[in-house]
C-alpha cells in the first residue's frame, strides 16, 4: 500500500511539473518598440515633424534678430562707455536690461508654443499608437510591449517597431 501511494504521488507530481513547464513555455512573451523610430518613419510622424520644424525655423529667425540687437547694444556700450556721462550709461544699461528681459520672454513664449504645437500634433499619433500596439500585441500573442528605452537588452526577434509603424501608416492614411 505504501508503494502505490508513493507511486501515485510521484505520478501526480510528474504531471503537475510537466503541465506547469508546458504552460510557462507557452505563455505569451514580451515585445519591444522603438517609439522614436516609429515617429520618425511613419507618415503621420514625418508630417508632424515637418510642421514643427517649420514653426521652429520661424521662431529661430525672430529670436536671432532679437539676440543680434541685444549683442549690438552690448558692444556699443562697451565701445562708447568711456565717452558717455553717467546718466547716458544708466539709460543704456536699463535699455540693455529691458532688451535682455524681452528676449528671454520671447524665448519662453516660443518654447511654450513649441510644446503646445508638439502636443497638438503628437498627442493624436500617440493615442492611435496605444490602440495599434495593443492590436499588434494580440495579433502576435504577446502579453507585454515595452519601449526599447526601458530595456537593457532585447533580441531583435522581439522588436515590433516595423510592424507598429506599418500599422500606424495604414490606420492614419
Amino acid at each position: 500500500m505504501k508503494r502505490t501511494s508513493v507511486l501515485f504521488f510521484s505520478s501526480v507530481f510528474f504531471f503537475i511539473t510537466v503541465f506547469t513547464a508546458v504552460s510557462v513555455s507557452a505563455a505569451p512573451g514580451v515585445g519591444v518598440v522603438n517609439l522614436q523610430k516609429v515617429l520618425d518613419k511613419s507618415s503621420a510622424g514625418v508630417a508632424a515633424k515637418k510642421k514643427m520644424e517649420a514653426k521652429m525655423k520661424e521662431f529661430k529667425a525672430s529670436l536671432d534678430k532679437e539676440k543680434e540687437a541685444v549683442l549690438a547694444l552690448q558692444k556699443d556700450m562697451q565701445k562708447k562707455a568711456d565717452a558717455w556721462n553717467e546718466e547716458t550709461k544708466k539709460e543704456k544699461a536699463l535699455e540693455l536690461q529691458r532688451k535682455k528681459r524681452d528676449f528671454r520672454v520671447k524665448q519662453d513664449d516660443a518654447n511654450l508654443e513649441m510644446r503646445t504645437l508638439q502636443e497638438k500634433h503628437l498627442a493624436p499619433i500617440m493615442k492611435e499608437l496605444e490602440t495599434i500596439v495593443e492590436e499588434v500585441a494580440k495579433k502576435k500573442g504577446v502579453a507585454v510591449i515595452m519601449p526599447n528605452t526601458a530595456v537593457l537588452y532585447f533580441d531583435k526577434t522581439v522588436d515590433m517597431t516595423d510592424e507598429v509603424t506599418a500599422a500606424l501608416n495604414k490606420k492614419m492614411k
